[in-house]
């Protein structure tokens, strides 16, 4: 008598997991590269607007937030792209979008129209993402030696 009939066999290859995680890793991709699509019509969109309100009068604010809009929409484009080359995200290049966007809406708002409290915490945040700009080289570096370390141990169980 047979342990697994072939039906049941099926089924256990069909849930596999290396079958399970390709399949959910190509719908993320499709996913990804929706927001790529997505992403860059938004910037189409927000350029030819832009252009088209060189037309009227200029107004230095609004300008200012256009470009810097476009720019953040740009770096988020380029972490969608190397997240789909590397599949991994930097966390250097979400910090310093979230540094810019930050930025962009202090420059939109007018430091004089935001309140005391709010400046505090942005100062605050803004140093915090700074910081953690300047020691992520040091962490990496870390982190590698540490995996480096882990894959040696790995293939040298002797030792």
């Amino acid at each position: 008598m047979e342990k697994h009939p072939k039906a049941w066999t099926a089924w256990g290859n069909l849930f596999r997991r290396k079958v399970i995680v390709g399949s959910l890793e190509r719908f993320q991709d499709f996913i990804v590269i929706s927001l790529c699509i997505g992403l860059f019509c938004v910037m189409l969109i927000r350029l030819g607007e832009m252009f088209l309100s060189f037309l009227q009068p200029l107004d230095l604010r609004q300008i200012t937030s256009d470009i810097l809009f476009i720019l953040i929409l740009v770096e988020l484009f380029r972490l969608l792209i190397d997240y789909l080359q590397e599949q991994k995200i930097s966390v250097g290049a979400a910090v310093e979008i979230t540094i810019v966007s930050t930025l962009r809406e202090i420059i939109l708002r007018g430091v004089l129209e935001i309140s005391r409290d709010q400046i505090f915490g942005v100062s605050v945040f803004l140093i915090v993402l700074g910081g953690l700009l300047l020691i992520l080289p040091w962490i990496s570096h870390i982190f590698a030696s540490v995996n480096i370390a882990h894959i040696e141990g790995k293939q040298n169980p002797q030792e």
